[in-house]
């Protein structure tokens, strides 16, 4: 059974900068996109990002430019450097696993993280 744990969220000012970091305590696949989802409180869940094995990404229109995701295949591990953060960057941040490597917003995604909280101040 795959587990996936995030660790890096917290509170930040506004235009200020955190790194989710999110660990696979296994590898599921022998190739598989991870994606960052969040959601803020009364709000649908979004794909913020996501890369695939090969390394094409996906970025919503509302993070591109300040977000980067990156991964270590080695180490299992996906990363969301977030820059210049906004206020409505403030959500609960997962990360999450599609075996079938298309890390597209409607792909299904298999294996989910608890999620880690990010609160951006005004």
């Amino acid at each position: 059974q795959v587990q996936l744990v995030e660790s890096g969220g917290g509170l930040v000012q506004a235009g200020g900068s955190l790194r989710l970091s999110c660990a696979a305590s296994g590898r599921p696949y022998s190739s598989y996109a991870m994606g960052w989802f969040r959601q803020a409180p009364e709000k649908e869940r979004e794909l913020a990002a996501s890369l695939t094995w090969s390394g094409s990404t996906y970025y919503s229109d509302s993070v591109k430019g300040r977000f980067t995701i990156s991964r270590d295949n080695v180490k299992n591990t996906v990363y969301l450097q977030m820059n210049s953060l906004k206020p409505e960057d403030t959500a609960v941040y997962y990360c999450a696993v599609d075996v079938t490597d298309r890390g597209t917003p409607r792909a299904k995604y298999d294996y989910w993280g608890q999620g880690t909280q990010v609160t951006v101040a005004s």
